[in-house]
């Protein structure tokens, strides 16, 4: 009689047999994902793919935001990548650059399902590196109890940075409430929330070429603006950052905000009346415009079973499954279509984070993204202080920039 025995070892399996009994063994395609606990939608579906995929096995790790990106980089560059983490895509060009991950080609009609710029947040030197699997866009908050308590019409949003910045005087002077919530904490979303203001003015920070277009007339409007709404904020803006901020608005104390999906959630019960628009527009905006930033599945170089891994990213983001996670996790849609209409249709409030994606910008990809972060949050922090004028602010920030694409 031939016994075999199967050893338990975390979660891997070690098999000791005896000489002439051969086993096959499945391939194992071991995934990070970012979070306390595994996308109940994503582990569902991870069975499917394997029951198509006989022979390859889904071994799966979930890793806490502040950890997660850094192990998956950690691992790969000590020669012990996974098969794909899920990754923030502005570091996919310096994964790249370094040679850690696998290019993921996507064609045309693979890019055409997508809203606009979605695709580019991926793409670097016109090769894609990663798959998007989770979208953010911003929108106007306003108080409307605060609104009228300032004699403002409540049902009026501002529509132009004219208009914000009257706005958020308006209240603070009449009622003694800070007009707008500035984020200018030492934190990758101060960064973030300028962005807002560079794309509702057709501004640019770096073009398709590698040229830094960060220094222009759209871009010093944006800082001035910053620099003028400042007045009406809290107090300290570079002790706060977005979800400080947040806060703060969520408790009635603050006119208007800048912020995603998730803030109209956390709205539900609030005890004042609030509104949702677009993001307020510059004197050069073309259309509504929001910062696009997505979240990817990196496939890491090494592991042997690229082609699968890939194989296994694209399924949990295919036009399917992807819309299922995205109600599940409140997240921004990726595509256009009947269940974007329908999603509408039934909450109007989302109508401003769909209307933004037409003129809206990317996160930057640059070679060194702290560098990029570091830079912008810097010149915030300089102007809203008052540290520094926006002019020679910009153009500093712009050379420094050089550096680190």
């Amino acid at each position: 009689m031939k016994l075999t025995t199967v050893l338990k070892t975390g979660t891997a399996l070690a098999v000791l047999a005896v000489p002439g009994l051969a086993l096959a063994e499945d391939q194992v395609i071991t995934f990070i994902s970012c979070g306390d606990a595994v996308s109940a939608v994503h582990e569902a579906l991870f069975p499917k793919w394997e029951e198509a995929n006989p022979g390859y096995k889904i071994q799966v790790e979930a890793v806490g935001w502040d950890q997660c990106q850094e192990k998956a980089t950690t691992l790969a560059a000590a020669g012990t990548p996974v098969g794909l983490a899920y990754m923030g895509s502005r570091v996919l060009k310096q994964l790249a650059q370094n040679d850690l991950i696998v290019p993921i080609p996507m064609s045309a009609d693979e890019q055409a399902t997508y809203f606009p710029f979605v695709v580019s947040t991926v793409t670097t030197d016109g090769q894609q590196w990663g798959v998007p699997v989770a979208f953010s866009t911003k929108s106007l908050y306003w108080n409307k109890d605060l609104f009228a308590a300032a004699g403002l019409d409540p049902e009026k949003a501002s529509a132009t940075w004219e208009e914000e910045i009257a706005a958020a005087r308006t209240i603070k002077e009449k009622t003694g409430t800070a007009g707008f919530g500035v984020v200018a904490k030492t934190f990758d979303n101060t960064m973030h929330q300028f962005l807002h203001w560079v794309y509702t003015n057709d501004g640019t920070v770096i073009d398709a070429d590698g040229n830094i277009t960060f220094n222009s007339p759209e871009n010093l409007e944006a800082l001035t603006a910053l620099r003028d709404i400042t007045a009406y904020a809290e107090e300290g803006p570079t002790a706060y950052e977005q979800n400080d901020v947040r806060a703060i608005f969520l408790d009635g104390k603050l006119g208007m905000i800048h912020a995603s999906v998730g803030a109209k959630n956390l709205l539900k019960d609030a005890p004042f009346k609030w509104g949702v628009a677009p993001l307020p527009l510059g004197p050069h905006a073309q259309g509504p415009g929001t910062l696009l930033i997505t979240d990817s599945l990196a496939v890491f170089k090494g592991t042997g079973v690229e082609d699968k891994a890939i194989d296994f990213a694209k399924f949990l983001a295919s036009t399917e499954n992807q819309p299922v996670y995205e109600a599940a996790e409140g997240l921004t849609p990726l595509r256009p279509g009947p269940a974007v209409d329908k999603l509408v249709a039934d909450d109007p409030n989302w109508k401003p984070f769909i209307d933004g994606i037409s003129f809206g910008g990317p996160e930057p990809l640059f070679l060194d993204y702290k560098g990029l972060q570091d830079t912008m949050i810097t010149m915030v922090q300089s102007v809203v202080t008052g540290a520094a004028e926006p002019a020679a602010a910009l153009e500093q920030a712009a050379a420094a920039l050089e550096e680190f694409k």
